[in-house]
């Protein structure tokens, strides 16, 4: 099945183990030259939710410190590379090939915190990760949305 729309998906995750949950789900669905732009305010969960991912990846054992003041760490699994960037200190959208992203679009597997930073560098096409505050402390709202081949993904993960 052939999907060319945009796809949202609403989800609300009770604690932190669902967060990791969605994330491995989310793991499973990707290919090289994936761009996943993980939006929210400071604490809404976009760290928790990479580090998950990229431990259901590249193993449970994984050491995933924040990118914050690196701004982009580097991991290898089984189908390639995974690039961690966080980028709430880029100055200006062009900082950002100092980085190795282009690198990081062409064969790797991109989670971008703070992805408005990119600027015009943000590519279109991209699963888009919304993150905000649930009812409870613990409790986060996802809205998932996605495009072209990344909304065919979603129909498939979660139906229609």
């Amino acid at each position: 099945m052939s999907i060319h729309k945009t796809v949202t998906i609403a989800l609300s995750l009770a604690n932190e183990a669902a967060t990791a949950e969605l994330a491995g789900r989310l793991a499973q669905l990707v290919r090289p030259g994936d761009v996943i732009a993980l939006e929210g305010d400071l604490g809404s969960g976009k760290t928790s939710l990479a580090r998950a991912f990229i431990r259901s990846l590249a193993g449970a054992e994984e050491d995933v410190p924040s990118p914050t003041f690196t701004l982009a760490q580097v991991y290898d699994y089984d189908g390639g590379t995974i690039w961690h960037f966080d980028l709430y200190r880029l100055e200006k959208p062009e900082d950002a090939l100092e980085l190795g992203i282009e690198d990081a679009f062409a064969d790797g597997v991109s989670l971008i915190e703070w992805p408005d930073r990119l600027g015009p560098w943000l590519p279109p096409e991209r699963l888009v990760v919304r993150l905000a505050a649930g009812e409870t402390e613990t409790a986060r709202r996802v809205e998932l949305t996605g495009g072209k081949d990344w909304g065919a993904r979603l129909v498939e993960m979660f139906g229609d």
